[in-house]
């Protein structure tokens, strides 16, 4: 038989029986869908996370006050356990460099004539900046000289210059934050998220004018640089902290101390961990929702050899060899496959673009990527589907004898 003709009969059999075939596809249908849907929204998620990651340096470390709870948990809060003397200590570490400590403080709003913000405020050093990789768009960042003096000099995110100034131009302009009025000596380019919180509503002031105003003596975060070898800085100040807190950790447990050391080569490598767990639970659900679906088809074949046999027969009276019966049941095995395929990813591509698009209504930095190679094989999984289970009944059928066939009723 030829092609063409193979491929006729392989889809006038499965419009014969719409329903049934319908119901037959449904386990390749959820495989191929589930593998494109979670393809997708994986290696969205994975570019999300590397964006966030990138976003502050390549070679960044961040400390945080706390303890952890659990291994690689969550940040316990209200601990007040990074001192001003600890910066001091890890200025002296040569693994190290641009160390950048910052403290948040609580202003309930922010206004320049009769415009208001709510911003965020961090008081920080120059070197923040730059460990976070903030370019400015105009102006200036804070300087030496600022923290110095206790200026009250403030750099501002891009959409609270937006908000506060609209058109006007928001350099040397004074706003009011709380009982005082700060200098505007600088504004950001747009920078987005920065681990998923909007960098642009922050507003920075010199960190010893946030320490004058508030009187707080601890800090809430400490950024920094690695000069080279980030596991070995990593170690190094793991170590300088747990000497100068007084604690006894030799097992290098997290959750015995009273800070967090996250670095971005760290954070890759619980992203590579994640992504590595992500592929197998897809495959595991690809693979059984194949194979369901597989001997959903086998059993669908069968019946469909034993409803056609005085066909099989009739056909092996006019000529039809044995490879042709094969050949054709094969064929409507694939051809039962690759619908379901085709249907499955139609529909996981839709539900991708679904989730995309309520994602994005919290999440701007959100992009959708398709996997094609994911596609592909997906849907080269479901031919073979179709192709390893139909040998059986093809077979099967391609073995009737034309009399016995003919015979039967």
């Amino acid at each position: 038989m030829k092609i063409n003709d193979l491929t006729s009969s392989a889809f006038g059999a499965l419009g014969a029986n719409k329903s049934r075939s319908l119901l037959t596809m449904l386990g390749i249908i959820i495989g191929v869908g589930s593998v494109v849907l979670m393809t997708a929204v994986g290696a969205s998620m994975e570019d999300l996370i590397l964006s966030q990651i990138s976003s502050i340096g390549a070679n960044s470390m961040v400390v945080f006050p706390g303890q952890q709870e659990g291994p690689q948990g969550s940040v316990q809060a209200g601990y007040d356990s990074l001192t001003y003397d600890d910066i001091d200590a890890l200025k002296k570490l040569s693994t190290v460099k641009f160390i950048a400590p910052a403290t948040f403080l609580e202003v309930p709003s922010a206004t320049f004539g009769r415009e208001e913000a709510s911003p965020r405020v961090i008081g920080t050093v120059p070197y923040y900046f730059k460990n976070r990789e903030m370019p400015v768009a105009k102006g200036r960042i804070l300087e030496d000289a600022d923290l110095d003096s206790a200026r009250n000099v403030v750099v501002i995110g891009s959409d609270i210059a937006d908000e506060l100034f609209r058109n006007v131009d928001a350099l040397n302009k004074r706003i009011k934050m709380g009982d005082r009025s700060y200098t505007v000596v600088g504004v950001l380019e747009p920078i987005g998220t920065q681990f998923f919180q909007n960098a642009d509503e922050f507003v920075y002031i010199p960190l010893t004018t946030a320490k004058s105003q508030s009187g707080q003596k601890y800090v809430n975060v400490i950024t920094m640089q690695t000069v080279s070898d980030a596991d070995l800085a990593f170690a190094d100040v793991k170590s300088l902290l747990r000497i100068r807190h007084n604690i006894d950790n030799p097992e290098d447990d997290d959750t015995k101390d009273d800070f967090l050391v996250r670095s971005s080569a760290q954070a890759n490598d619980i992203l590579g961990a994640v992504s590595l767990g992500l592929t197998m639970f897809i495959t595991t659900i690809a693979s059984i929702s194949l194979i369901v679906g597989g001997i959903g088809i086998m059993n669908i074949m069968l019946v469909a050899v034993t409803e056609r046999t005085r066909e099989i027969g009739l056909r092996k009276a006019l000529g039809a060899r044995r490879r042709d019966i094969l050949w054709q049941f094969i064929f409507e095995a694939v051809a039962l496959t690759l619908t379901g395929g085709i249907i499955g990813l139609i529909l996981g591509i839709s539900m991708a673009s679904l989730i995309a698009a309520i994602i994005n209504k919290f999440l701007d930095s959100y992009t959708l990527e398709f996997s094609i190679p994911a596609m592909f094989i997906a849907l080269l999984m479901a031919l073979l589907t179709g192709l390893i289970f139909g040998i059986y009944p093809a077979k099967k059928a391609s073995e009737l004898s034309p009399m016995s066939a003919l015979r039967y009723e």
